[in-house]
């Protein structure tokens, strides 16, 4: 693992647990899964690349419209499945058929792979990567190196 990839998974580590508050991104007091990573991208490179619109806890689902996974084509960049290294950005499609409206960042890599996300009931965790997660996944980013 790269310096850099070390310092995103010390920085999103430091988050966990954090209370479960939708929309909010504020370590120790409230974050969503957007919110973490947002935190995260602070932390890295100061100033957001875009304002953050606000969103329902369905996001786009009633349009259909994948925004989230459009917004991290824009600033992230994607990756091939195989190519896994803590640091990674994933999305993940929580039902088939619905939008990609969730998102973790791998802590770990190899036999037991681990990520840091949020989610209601249970705030900023480090999970288990297991099978039931990585089937969900549908894309996986890497954030760009800070100050490039």
């Amino acid at each position: 693992m790269s310096n850099f990839n070390d310092v995103i998974v010390a920085e999103a580590r430091s988050w966990v647990g954090t209370p479960y508050r939708h929309q909010a991104s504020c370590k120790g007091a409230g974050a969503d899964c957007l919110g973490l990573l947002l935190g995260v991208w602070r932390t890295l490179y100061g100033a957001l690349p875009e304002p953050i619109p606000r969103y329902s806890p369905d996001w786009s689902e009633p349009q259909g419209h994948e925004a989230l996974w459009h917004a991290a084509s824009r600033h992230l960049h994607l990756k091939a499945p195989f190519e896994r290294e803590a640091g990674d950005v994933l999305l993940f499609r929580m039902r088939h058929g619905a939008v990609a409206k969730h998102i973790g960042i791998t802590s770990q890599v190899g036999d037991t792979p681990r990520f840091i996300h949020a989610y209601s009931g249970h705030g900023v965790v480090e999970s288990p990567f297991s099978e039931p997660w990585a089937r969900r996944v549908v894309a996986r980013f890497k954030l760009p190196k800070a100050g490039a």
